[in-house]
């Protein structure tokens, strides 16, 4: 009895060790991240196997192997439905992929896209990040500006090729932060000058800071001190508008009680404030965030730039491209003699069929008369001289 009783937990042993081999081979194993980009079924067609396979692999980082994979399919398949998202997923890998040189490709990546595909869908977005790359690699407004000067035109760019596209928001926020960079920079060059006594320079930097960058969060400073040099430099006609801007677009500047001052003293009018410029101002005012210690310091020790001050404001387009005329090359004056006469022809030259001669005109008279006096001389040459001119030779 205890020797079946042995014999069945033995069988029971083999049973369980057999199901724990072969129950793997029968496909109940878990299925690996490269089996998850397959096909769904054999009847996919390959270009979408491909395209498929290399977006997944470009989600899981693999974007090496993803690019190779698009690569593939686009020589494959010139002619796949799948081109013009093969084209912007290889465009998307660089830019998820980052770095200077990631950022670098992807920017031409997608110039190409919107170079081959200019009307589809995606081409707004491919813009879109075409000015993200540049965003990205910007530095601070200490630093060289070159690309928040690219991401600005770039964004710009955008605002023009695409003004109902749901991306304008975006768009426009990260203009106003790149305006805010490029703001910083052109105030600490004019603050410099201005300490210095350079009016001139001061004086073009403010400038440009007031036309070019009117949500920058130091605008309404700008103005004052753009008055203030304007003053400094006996020019005060042209410091009374930069005062009375500063109390009409930044109704809750701290310098509006200097600029009334100052208006005052110079005998001008005080202008108030728009109800619209005053609202905007108030929700400017709700959104400044005070400096937090913290947030200031870790500012200091990265290379991204303070954007947190940005106004939400007007964006800048810049003025708008001068119409160039064509010149209006002057007509030259008829040369003389060189008008047609017409003249009535009468019945009897009609049946005859003979041409008639047309009278000279004053104009011919004129010509002739000046070739004839000019070639007199020449013929008078030798009796004015007193010489006797030489008798013609006769030919036998």
């Amino acid at each position: 009895m205890e020797t079946s009783r042995e014999n069945h937990s033995l069988k029971l042993a083999l049973v369980v060790l057999l199901c724990a081999v072969l129950l793997p081979a029968c496909g109940l194993r878990h299925p690996r991240s490269a089996d998850l980009a397959g096909p769904a079924n054999g009847g996919d067609q390959p270009d979408k196997v491909l395209y498929e396979k290399a977006t997944s692999e470009i989600a899981h980082g693999r974007y090496d192997v993803g690019r190779l994979t698009l690569q593939t399919l686009m020589n494959t398949y010139p002619d796949s439905e799948y081109l013009a998202k093969t084209k912007l997923a290889i465009a998307d890998s660089y830019y998820k992929e980052g770095g200077v040189s990631g950022l670098t490709q992807a920017e031409a990546e997608y110039k190409d896209f919107r170079t081959f595909f200019p009307t589809a869908p995606e081409a707004p977005e491919a813009q879109f990040r075409v000015g993200m790359a540049h965003f990205h690699l910007m530095g601070k407004s200490d630093r060289d500006r070159q690309e928040a000067l690219l991401a600005e035109a770039e964004f710009k760019e955008f605002l023009l090729q695409y003004p109902d596209s749901p991306l304008m928001p975006r768009v426009k926020r990260r203009l106003r932060e790149v305006q805010e960079v490029l703001g910083q920079s052109d105030y600490k060059i004019a603050k410099f000058y201005y300490v210095k006594g350079a009016w001139p320079a001061a004086r073009g930097r403010f400038q440009d800071i007031v036309e070019q960058y009117p949500s920058f969060s130091h605008a309404d400073e700008s103005l004052w001190y753009l008055g203030q040099t304007y003053e400094r430099m006996r020019q005060p006609n042209k410091a009374t508008p930069c005062y009375a801007q500063l109390m009409s677009d930044y109704p809750l500047s701290d310098w509006v009680d200097s600029a009334k001052q100052r208006l005052t003293a110079m005998h001008q009018p005080i202008p108030r404030p728009t109800k619209a410029v005053l609202a905007r101002a108030q929700a400017d005012a709700l959104r400044r965030r005070r400096p937090d210690p913290v947030a200031r310091l870790s500012g200091m020790m990265s290379s991204a730039p303070d954007t947190s001050m940005t106004r939400h404001g007007p964006v800048h387009l810049g003025p708008k491209p001068a119409v160039v005329e064509a010149a209006k090359t002057p007509q030259a004056p008829a040369p003389a003699g060189a008008s047609i006469a017409v003249q009535p022809v009468g019945e009897e030259s009609l049946k005859s069929g003979k041409a008639v001669d047309p009278k000279p005109t004053n104009g011919s008279q004129g010509a002739t008369g000046q070739q004839e006096t000019a070639g007199s001389p020449r013929q008078g040459s030798g009796a004015a001289s007193g010489q006797s001119p030489e008798p013609e030779p006769t030919v036998k």
